[in-house]
């Protein structure tokens, strides 16, 4: 072990004067990864007429970015370890702000996919060195405060994705998307480079380049396949084949983290009750998240015959819902500790779930996906809470990048389960109304809430543990 390494992530003694407008500027940036895939989501269709794009250059749009993005998320935590979080925050806003500036100038598929692909990895940089920030210049009860505002941002980013998306699309623009990160990024890359503290290297040694290289594979062959899923089924022969190289290279991974001299990551983390518990819940918060949000905006906009733009107001409360409950969760969690908020949390997002399936109708989505989003708003808390409260500095920057990891995880594993869901609802119900596949899908939902808030009770740990 360096010098540099302790057993608990406590922050300074004397906290940085300047920890809560770094706060603001590092979620601001984190609210700009969020945003740009519901965003990119809402304008696909205007890019495609626009750059006369087909169906397979339009899903690689949002395919490339979650692909990059997800895959390089453990290296870019790894990445904050070994050169320090400021310079990797800096590094990856650069990058992302450049790409979006790329993917507004862009004319045709193959411009607008690499623009893609180099936000991923910005936004792989930069959200777990972000994370592994507000995890070391808080402590205590302000731990968990920051962590609520930072998981308001996110979970309420995604909803109002779909409200910003609406606006930009339906006045300057589908190129106005990318764009608008521009100037954002810009204020604040040059605030936070001279606001954000030089926090001193968690650890020493080289960067695992082999690992890096399997996980990445590892990680991209899952989501693919996750994502593929949702159209061509769970047991087709190139899902099976997907899910069968990503259990190889990952197979592979484990055994040179257990052979190097210096591993991207000790593969005991994976052991730690706390940490999985986290990753658990993350995973399940962003699946349901990123299911219903689909199901939702789809059923507005395709059986509610309303348009993209009236599609992005009717999410405005969904979105300040998530938010007040992510804060709300954070100023509590203190008290309660992490399993009772996370019981409760999941027994209200499966509440939600079932308000569509007992009501139609555009008032009762709207407040079936608003209770729903309240219970995993908290969830997020709960999760980074869980998985990041009792590691050392030294695993803080790569342990963000797990949990992070697992997010994107959530995110295709959501979009895949709930499309197959309601496509199949959708087929079986031919002849009736297609309302009854999203019945069907929420109902999964219900389902899938219900039992994780089973094993929520189980696996995380209580307050006295």
């Amino acid at each position: 072990m360096s010098d540099t390494e302790t057993t608990s992530t406590h922050a300074p003694e004397t906290p940085h004067s300047q920890r809560w407008p770094v706060l603001g500027l590092l979620g601001l940036a984190q609210l700009m990864l969020i945003l740009d895939i519901t965003v990119v989501a809402i304008a696909l269709p205007h890019m495609g007429a626009e750059l006369d794009l087909d169906r397979a250059a339009l899903t690689w749009v949002v395919s490339g970015y979650a692909l990059t993005f997800g895959s390089l998320m453990l290296l870019g935590g790894r990445a904050t370890d070994l050169f320090g979080a400021k310079r990797i925050v800096l590094a990856g806003l650069a990058v992302f702000t450049a790409a979006s500036l790329a993917g507004g100038l862009a004319t045709d598929a193959p411009l607008l996919l690499a623009a893609r692909i180099a936000q991923g990895a910005g936004a792989a940089m930069l959200s777990p060195a972000a994370l592994s920030v507000v995890v070391r210049l808080f402590d205590g009860d302000e731990r968990n405060k920051a962590l609520g505002i930072w998981s308001a941002l996110g979970g309420g980013g995604a909803a109002l994705g779909v409200l910003l998306g609406g606006l930009i699309t339906a006045g300057p623009g589908w190129a106005w998307v990318f764009f608008v990160n521009v100037p954002v990024g810009l204020i604040v890359l040059v605030a936070l480079a001279r606001m954000l503290p030089d926090l001193p290297r968690a650890t020493t040694g080289s960067l695992d380049v082999p690992g890096a290289a399997l996980v990445a594979a590892a990680t991209a062959a899952l989501i693919y396949a996750l994502i593929r899923a949702g159209d061509h089924g769970w047991l087709s022969t190139a899902s099976l084949v997907l899910l069968a190289v990503a259990a190889a290279a990952y197979a592979a991974f484990a055994a040179w983290q257990r052979r190097t001299s210096a591993p991207l990551m000790d593969l005991r983390l994976l052991g730690r009750r706390p940490v999985v518990a986290g990753i658990f819940v993350i995973a399940v918060a962003t699946a349901l998240m990123v299911g219903v949000f689909f199901l939702g905006s789809f059923y507005l906009q395709n059986h509610q015959n309303h348009g993209a733009l009236m599609t992005g107001v009717l999410f405005l409360p969904v979105a300040l819902v998530t938010m007040a409950a992510a804060t709300g969760a954070g100023r509590v969690i203190g008290r309660l500790g992490a399993r009772v908020p996370a019981v409760v949390a999941l027994g209200v997002a499966a509440a939600g779930f079932l308000v569509p399936v007992l009501w139609s109708g555009t008032a009762a989505m709207v407040t079936g996906v608003s209770i729903a989003a309240a219970g995993l708003g908290a969830l997020f808390v709960v999760a980074s809470a869980t998985a990041l409260g009792s590691v050392a500095p030294h695993e803080a920057g790569v342990t963000s990048g797990i949990v992070s990891t697992f997010h994107e995880f959530g995110a295709s594993v959501g979009a895949a389960a709930v499309s197959s869901a309601a496509a199949t609802g959708i087929a079986a119900h031919t002849g009736t109304t297609s309302a009854a596949g999203f019945d069907d899908a929420f109902l999964v939902a219900a389902g899938i809430a219900t039992v994780s808030a089973v094993t929520a009770l189980w696996l995380i740990p209580s307050k006295s543990e």
